[in-house]
């Protein structure tokens, strides 16, 4: 039996969650003095209707190791004998190493035991992580084995396409998520950025002008980028409006030939607290640069 777990930024919504039974390490968001649990103890909408109000920026914390353990050590009580975790980008926290602690402290206490665990650094953020655990959750599904799963991630983790554009670009600034040279750049011109991960951390790609012409260049990069063969689906998340990631949705319905599902999810609030109101974001995986 393979068990799937990640940390809370993978954004997938409660009801992928508990189809396919993924468990998660909580990442803590701290808001004026206050400390809370992403998912847990604050739900994406509270948050995005406090968020302009707020007079401190929040801040974000990696899961601990002992939540990690947790999880793999219920895993194993319940007759788990492989287990897969799958965190967001050793290059933007520290859940990874987290999660690879906490799989050091447990062969320590059970240096016998014979269950398998496989963390991966995803080098993704938020949907990326999110569109390799439901691409691992089908493949289980679907009866591969253990190592045909984990080879899956480790070979196309990179290939998961990231386009993310913000509605205010200070919520990049300060979390140190673009540079402040693309940001005043973006902000004296009126144009918002389109971000993308490459190895391992957020660059801007691209700057549009306009809502449009952001989903336009979607839409277009997607036609020209999409590797048919893997992607069987496509994730598209939003933070505050979902009216938008509903009408790309509608654009890539009608101005491609993509026949597969479309899944549309809002980020949650460890992830919003980096990218802010307005946020629109799109995933799948891209053909090979060789």
């Amino acid at each position: 039996m393979i068990k799937i777990m990640a940390d809370s930024t993978c954004d997938l919504s409660h009801q992928v969650l508990d189809q396919y039974n993924i468990s998660l390490a909580p990442l803590t968001i701290k808001i004026e003095g206050n400390v809370y649990r992403d998912r847990v103890e604050i739900k994406p909408d509270e948050f995005y209707e406090m968020v302009e109000s707020l007079q401190e920026f929040p801040t974000t914390g990696a899961p601990s190791p002992s939540e990690y353990a947790e999880i793999m050590k219920e895993a194993v009580a319940e007759g788990y004998t492989e287990i897969l975790c799958i965190c967001m980008s050793s290059g933007t926290s520290g859940s990874y190493q987290s999660a690879e602690l906490a799989k050091d402290y447990f062969y320590e206490e059970m240096p016998d035991s014979p269950v398998r665990i496989h963390v991966v650094d995803s080098k993704c953020m938020s949907h990326g992580s999110g569109w390799l655990l439901m691409k691992s959750a089908l493949m289980r599904e679907r009866g591969a084995p253990f190592d045909e799963i984990v080879e899956f991630t480790e070979a196309y983790k990179t290939r998961v396409k990231h386009f993310l554009s913000v509605d205010d670009l200070n919520h990049l600034i300060k979390s140190g998520r673009i540079s402040n040279a693309s940001a005043i750049i973006g902000k004296f011109l009126l144009l918002k950025p389109i971000m993308t991960m490459k190895n391992g951390t957020g660059t801007v790609v691209a700057k549009e002008r306009g809502r449009k012409r952001v989903l336009k260049h979607y839409v277009q990069q997607f036609i020209k980028r999409n590797d048919p063969e893997v992607t069987e689906f496509i994730i598209i998340g939003y933070t505050s409006d979902r009216t938008v990631a509903e009408t790309l949705k509608e654009k890539v319905r009608e101005e491609t030939n993509f026949t597969g599902d479309i899944h549309v999810m809002q980020m949650g609030v460890a992830v919003g607290t980096h990218v802010g109101l307005g946020a629109i974001s799109m995933f799948f995986v891209e053909k090979s640069r060789e």
